[in-house]
Protein backbone atom coordinates (compact mmCIF):
# COMPACT_ATOMS: atom_id res chain seq x y z
CA UNK A 1 0.00 0.00 0.00
CA UNK A 2 1.32 3.68 -1.02
CA UNK A 3 1.19 6.20 1.83
CA UNK A 4 0.79 9.72 0.84
CA UNK A 5 3.83 11.06 3.41
CA UNK A 6 5.54 14.29 3.19
CA UNK A 7 7.41 14.81 0.10
CA UNK A 8 11.04 14.90 2.26
CA UNK A 9 10.05 11.65 4.44
CA UNK A 10 9.79 9.65 1.23
CA UNK A 11 13.39 9.11 0.67
CA UNK A 12 13.84 8.62 4.15
CA UNK A 13 11.25 5.99 4.25
CA UNK A 14 13.08 4.18 1.75
CA UNK A 15 16.51 3.74 3.75
CA UNK A 16 14.60 2.82 7.38
CA UNK A 17 15.25 -0.75 8.57
CA UNK A 18 12.25 -2.77 9.61
CA UNK A 19 13.43 -3.19 13.37
CA UNK A 20 12.47 -6.83 14.46
CA UNK A 21 10.46 -6.22 17.69
CA UNK A 22 9.95 -10.31 17.83
CA UNK A 23 13.07 -10.45 19.14
CA UNK A 24 14.12 -8.02 21.73
CA UNK A 25 18.30 -8.27 22.01
CA UNK A 26 18.42 -7.71 18.03
CA UNK A 27 15.58 -5.08 18.25
CA UNK A 28 17.54 -3.40 21.21
CA UNK A 29 21.39 -3.38 18.93
CA UNK A 30 18.87 -1.98 15.77
CA UNK A 31 17.08 0.97 17.49
CA UNK A 32 20.46 1.58 19.33
CA UNK A 33 22.31 2.10 16.16
CA UNK A 34 19.01 4.11 14.60
CA UNK A 35 19.16 6.32 17.69
CA UNK A 36 22.80 7.41 17.44
CA UNK A 37 22.33 8.55 13.86
CA UNK A 38 20.05 10.72 15.59
CA UNK A 39 20.19 14.45 17.24
CA UNK A 40 23.14 14.17 19.10
CA UNK A 41 23.79 16.51 21.99
CA UNK A 42 24.12 20.31 20.24
CA UNK A 43 25.95 23.28 21.06
CA UNK A 44 23.09 25.75 22.72
CA UNK A 45 23.07 29.18 23.67
CA UNK A 46 22.19 27.90 27.17
CA UNK A 47 24.79 25.61 28.90
CA UNK A 48 23.08 22.73 30.61
CA UNK A 49 23.89 21.05 33.67
CA UNK A 50 23.94 17.00 32.83
CA UNK A 51 24.20 15.04 36.10
CA UNK A 52 23.49 11.05 36.51
CA UNK A 53 21.55 10.02 39.98
CA UNK A 54 20.07 6.69 41.45
CA UNK A 55 16.48 7.24 42.23
CA UNK A 56 15.46 4.58 45.19
CA UNK A 57 12.99 2.17 42.99
CA UNK A 58 9.90 0.16 44.03
CA UNK A 59 9.81 -1.41 47.21
CA UNK A 60 12.34 -4.71 46.45
CA UNK A 61 13.42 -3.27 42.94
CA UNK A 62 16.67 -1.39 42.33
CA UNK A 63 17.04 2.06 42.38
CA UNK A 64 16.31 3.65 38.87
CA UNK A 65 19.08 5.29 37.03
CA UNK A 66 18.24 8.93 35.70
CA UNK A 67 19.82 11.68 34.45
CA UNK A 68 19.18 15.01 35.20
CA UNK A 69 19.40 18.21 32.83
CA UNK A 70 19.43 21.65 34.32
CA UNK A 71 19.41 24.72 31.72
CA UNK A 72 21.55 27.55 33.24
CA UNK A 73 19.56 30.66 32.42
CA UNK A 74 19.86 32.88 35.16
CA UNK A 75 16.03 32.23 36.33
CA UNK A 76 14.34 31.16 40.04
CA UNK A 77 12.84 28.34 40.12
CA UNK A 78 11.39 26.89 37.58
CA UNK A 79 9.49 23.75 36.15
CA UNK A 80 10.15 20.22 35.35
CA UNK A 81 9.53 17.84 32.91
CA UNK A 82 10.16 13.81 33.15
CA UNK A 83 10.80 12.66 30.19
CA UNK A 84 9.61 8.66 29.10
CA UNK A 85 11.61 7.08 26.27
CA UNK A 86 9.91 5.49 23.95
CA UNK A 87 11.03 1.46 22.31
CA UNK A 88 8.13 -0.55 22.60
CA UNK A 89 8.62 -1.22 26.43
CA UNK A 90 11.80 -3.77 25.02
CA UNK A 91 14.13 -1.39 23.94
CA UNK A 92 15.48 2.59 24.30
CA UNK A 93 17.31 3.57 27.03
CA UNK A 94 18.20 7.45 28.34
CA UNK A 95 21.60 7.17 26.34
CA UNK A 96 19.89 7.20 22.92
CA UNK A 97 17.91 10.24 23.94
CA UNK A 98 20.55 11.90 24.99
CA UNK A 99 20.41 14.93 22.26
CA UNK A 100 16.62 14.98 22.53
CA UNK A 101 16.47 15.93 26.32
CA UNK A 102 19.53 18.22 26.45
CA UNK A 103 17.37 20.01 23.59
CA UNK A 104 14.67 20.60 25.42
CA UNK A 105 15.88 21.32 28.18
CA UNK A 106 18.07 23.97 26.82
CA UNK A 107 14.98 25.45 24.68
CA UNK A 108 12.32 24.92 27.13
CA UNK A 109 14.05 26.64 29.98
CA UNK A 110 12.76 23.14 32.30
CA UNK A 111 14.57 20.87 34.06
CA UNK A 112 14.65 17.83 32.33
CA UNK A 113 14.37 14.53 33.29
CA UNK A 114 14.86 11.27 31.67
CA UNK A 115 14.19 8.13 33.29
CA UNK A 116 16.08 4.72 32.45
CA UNK A 117 13.21 2.34 33.58
CA UNK A 118 13.59 -1.81 33.32
CA UNK A 119 12.61 -3.29 30.19
CA UNK A 120 10.33 -6.12 29.04
CA UNK A 121 9.94 -8.69 28.77
CA UNK A 122 12.87 -9.73 31.48
CA UNK A 123 10.72 -7.24 33.69
CA UNK A 124 7.07 -7.03 32.08
CA UNK A 125 4.63 -4.87 33.83
CA UNK A 126 4.58 -3.35 36.34
CA UNK A 127 8.07 -3.33 36.16
CA UNK A 128 8.42 0.33 34.09
CA UNK A 129 5.52 2.34 35.36
CA UNK A 130 6.54 1.60 38.72
CA UNK A 131 10.07 2.63 37.99
CA UNK A 132 8.76 5.39 36.28
CA UNK A 133 6.26 6.71 39.12
CA UNK A 134 9.32 6.50 41.71
CA UNK A 135 11.01 8.90 39.67
CA UNK A 136 8.62 11.20 39.84
CA UNK A 137 7.89 10.87 43.47
CA UNK A 138 11.57 11.42 43.94
CA UNK A 139 11.41 14.79 41.81
CA UNK A 140 8.85 16.15 43.79
CA UNK A 141 9.98 15.37 46.94
CA UNK A 142 13.39 16.64 46.06
CA UNK A 143 11.95 19.94 44.06
CA UNK A 144 14.10 22.35 45.69
CA UNK A 145 17.38 20.85 45.81
CA UNK A 146 16.85 21.26 41.86
CA UNK A 147 15.45 24.38 42.02
CA UNK A 148 11.70 23.67 40.63
CA UNK A 149 8.63 24.26 41.96
CA UNK A 150 6.75 21.06 43.21
CA UNK A 151 3.52 22.13 42.08
CA UNK A 152 5.13 22.42 38.11
CA UNK A 153 6.43 19.23 37.03
CA UNK A 154 4.90 17.27 34.20
CA UNK A 155 5.14 14.35 32.61
CA UNK A 156 6.04 12.70 28.87
CA UNK A 157 7.27 10.78 26.10
CA UNK A 158 7.00 9.17 23.24
CA UNK A 159 5.09 6.04 21.89
CA UNK A 160 5.80 2.95 24.97
CA UNK A 161 6.73 6.29 27.08
CA UNK A 162 3.88 8.25 26.49
CA UNK A 163 1.83 4.97 27.22
CA UNK A 164 3.80 4.67 30.64
CA UNK A 165 3.12 8.68 30.99
CA UNK A 166 -0.49 8.19 30.59
CA UNK A 167 -0.17 5.03 33.06
CA UNK A 168 1.93 7.01 36.15
CA UNK A 169 -0.99 9.69 35.66
CA UNK A 170 -3.26 7.04 36.04
CA UNK A 171 -1.79 5.69 39.17
CA UNK A 172 -0.68 9.36 40.61
CA UNK A 173 -4.67 10.05 40.86
CA UNK A 174 -5.47 7.21 42.30
CA UNK A 175 -2.74 7.07 45.07
CA UNK A 176 -3.67 10.06 46.25
CA UNK A 177 -0.87 12.15 46.18
CA UNK A 178 0.71 14.16 44.31
CA UNK A 179 0.41 14.55 40.70
CA UNK A 180 2.29 15.74 37.40
CA UNK A 181 0.66 19.45 36.77
CA UNK A 182 0.54 18.08 32.08
CA UNK A 183 0.87 15.16 30.62
CA UNK A 184 2.71 15.13 26.86
CA UNK A 185 1.69 11.99 24.82
CA UNK A 186 3.26 11.73 21.58
CA UNK A 187 2.45 8.75 19.27
CA UNK A 188 1.17 6.77 21.96
CA UNK A 189 0.18 3.27 22.75
CA UNK A 190 -3.06 3.04 24.63
CA UNK A 191 -4.40 0.01 23.87
CA UNK A 192 -3.79 -3.95 24.16
CA UNK A 193 -6.96 -4.96 22.21
CA UNK A 194 -5.56 -4.03 18.71
CA UNK A 195 -9.05 -3.58 17.88
CA UNK A 196 -8.90 -0.04 15.58
CA UNK A 197 -9.12 0.61 11.75
CA UNK A 198 -5.48 2.06 11.77
CA UNK A 199 -4.41 -1.20 13.38
CA UNK A 200 -5.90 -3.40 10.94
CA UNK A 201 -4.71 -1.25 7.58
CA UNK A 202 -1.62 0.39 8.60
CA UNK A 203 0.96 -2.74 8.44
CA UNK A 204 4.09 -1.70 5.68
CA UNK A 205 5.05 1.55 7.42
CA UNK A 206 7.82 2.95 8.47
CA UNK A 207 9.21 2.34 12.34
CA UNK A 208 6.09 0.52 13.41
CA UNK A 209 3.26 -1.58 11.35
CA UNK A 210 0.19 -3.22 12.70
CA UNK A 211 1.91 -6.55 12.83
CA UNK A 212 4.43 -5.48 15.23
CA UNK A 213 1.78 -4.61 17.86
CA UNK A 214 1.04 -7.79 19.02
CA UNK A 215 4.81 -8.79 20.17
CA UNK A 216 5.35 -5.83 21.79
CA UNK A 217 2.18 -5.96 24.20
CA UNK A 218 3.13 -9.68 24.60
CA UNK A 219 6.45 -9.27 25.61
CA UNK A 220 4.91 -6.04 27.80
CA UNK A 221 2.16 -8.24 29.93
CA UNK A 222 4.36 -11.22 30.58
CA UNK A 223 3.65 -13.45 27.74
CA UNK A 224 1.05 -14.57 25.22
CA UNK A 225 -2.59 -15.00 26.09
CA UNK A 226 -2.88 -11.92 28.82
CA UNK A 227 -3.13 -9.27 25.95
CA UNK A 228 -6.87 -8.70 24.75
CA UNK A 229 -7.71 -10.27 28.07
CA UNK A 230 -10.13 -8.89 30.91
CA UNK A 231 -7.62 -8.70 33.38
CA UNK A 232 -5.17 -6.23 31.58
CA UNK A 233 -4.51 -2.85 34.01
CA UNK A 234 -5.27 0.27 32.87
CA UNK A 235 -1.70 1.32 34.44
CA UNK A 236 -0.59 -1.24 31.27
CA UNK A 237 -2.94 0.05 28.67
CA UNK A 238 -4.78 3.43 29.60
CA UNK A 239 -7.73 2.85 27.31
CA UNK A 240 -8.84 0.28 29.55
CA UNK A 241 -9.86 2.78 32.30
CA UNK A 242 -13.30 3.40 32.77
CA UNK A 243 -12.86 6.57 34.68
CA UNK A 244 -10.61 9.46 32.95
CA UNK A 245 -11.97 12.29 35.57
CA UNK A 246 -9.52 14.40 37.48
CA UNK A 247 -6.13 13.59 35.23
CA UNK A 248 -3.80 16.18 34.16
CA UNK A 249 -4.46 18.55 31.27
CA UNK A 250 -2.90 16.59 28.13
CA UNK A 251 -1.02 16.93 24.58
CA UNK A 252 -1.76 14.08 22.26
CA UNK A 253 0.26 14.20 19.07
CA UNK A 254 -0.78 11.54 16.64
CA UNK A 255 0.97 10.75 12.69
CA UNK A 256 -1.35 9.94 10.41
CA UNK A 257 0.36 6.88 8.75
CA UNK A 258 0.64 5.41 12.84
CA UNK A 259 -0.90 2.34 13.54
CA UNK A 260 -1.33 4.00 17.11
CA UNK A 261 -3.11 6.66 15.52
CA UNK A 262 -7.01 5.44 15.83
CA UNK A 263 -6.36 4.56 19.57
CA UNK A 264 -4.87 7.90 20.51
CA UNK A 265 -7.60 10.28 19.09
CA UNK A 266 -10.03 7.91 20.90
CA UNK A 267 -8.42 8.55 23.69
CA UNK A 268 -8.31 12.20 23.38
CA UNK A 269 -11.69 12.41 22.46
CA UNK A 270 -12.63 10.47 26.58
CA UNK A 271 -10.41 12.89 27.92
CA UNK A 272 -12.19 15.72 26.38
CA UNK A 273 -15.88 13.84 27.12
CA UNK A 274 -14.44 13.26 30.98
CA UNK A 275 -13.45 17.41 31.46
CA UNK A 276 -9.89 16.89 30.90
CA UNK A 277 -8.42 19.70 28.79
CA UNK A 278 -6.44 18.01 25.96
CA UNK A 279 -4.93 19.26 22.54
CA UNK A 280 -5.02 16.81 19.54
CA UNK A 281 -2.92 17.09 16.94
CA UNK A 282 -2.75 14.49 14.03
CA UNK A 283 0.30 15.11 11.53
CA UNK A 284 -0.58 14.57 8.47
CA UNK A 285 2.12 12.75 6.03
CA UNK A 286 4.14 11.19 9.02
CA UNK A 287 4.34 8.41 10.50
CA UNK A 288 5.43 6.11 14.09
CA UNK A 289 8.59 8.31 15.25
CA UNK A 290 9.12 10.33 12.29
CA UNK A 291 9.53 13.45 14.08
CA UNK A 292 12.45 12.04 16.03
CA UNK A 293 14.49 12.34 12.51
CA UNK A 294 16.58 15.20 11.64
CA UNK A 295 15.55 17.60 8.81
CA UNK A 296 12.52 17.26 7.16
CA UNK A 297 10.18 21.48 7.64
CA UNK A 298 7.59 18.79 9.37
CA UNK A 299 10.16 17.34 11.79
CA UNK A 300 11.14 20.75 12.83
CA UNK A 301 7.41 22.01 13.62
CA UNK A 302 6.39 18.90 15.47
CA UNK A 303 9.31 19.44 17.88
CA UNK A 304 8.98 23.31 18.12
CA UNK A 305 5.54 22.97 18.83
CA UNK A 306 6.52 20.30 21.81
CA UNK A 307 8.61 23.08 23.16
CA UNK A 308 5.87 25.65 23.39
CA UNK A 309 3.19 23.24 24.92
CA UNK A 310 5.85 22.40 27.73
CA UNK A 311 7.04 25.78 28.39
CA UNK A 312 2.85 26.50 28.04
CA UNK A 313 2.23 23.76 30.44
CA UNK A 314 4.84 25.08 33.18
CA UNK A 315 4.27 28.66 32.42
CA UNK A 316 7.67 29.30 31.38
CA UNK A 317 8.20 32.58 29.88
CA UNK A 318 8.88 32.10 26.58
Amino acid sequence: MSHAFDPELVPITEMLPHLPYNDPPAFRQQAAEFSASMLPRPETAVPVEVRDVAVPGPAGAPDVPVRIYIPKSGQGASGAFIYIHGGGWIGGDVAGNDGLTYTLAAETGAVVLSVEYRLAPENPFPAAPEDCYAAFLWTVENAAELGIDPERIAIGGDSAGANLSAGVSLMARDRGGPTPCFQLLRVPAFDDRLDTRSVAELNDTPILGGTDLPFVWDFYLGGPGRRGGPDVSPYAAPARAEDLTGLPPAYICVAEFDPLRDEAIAYAQRLLNAGVPTELHLVPGTFHGSHAIPGPKINALVNAEAVTVIQRALKIEQ
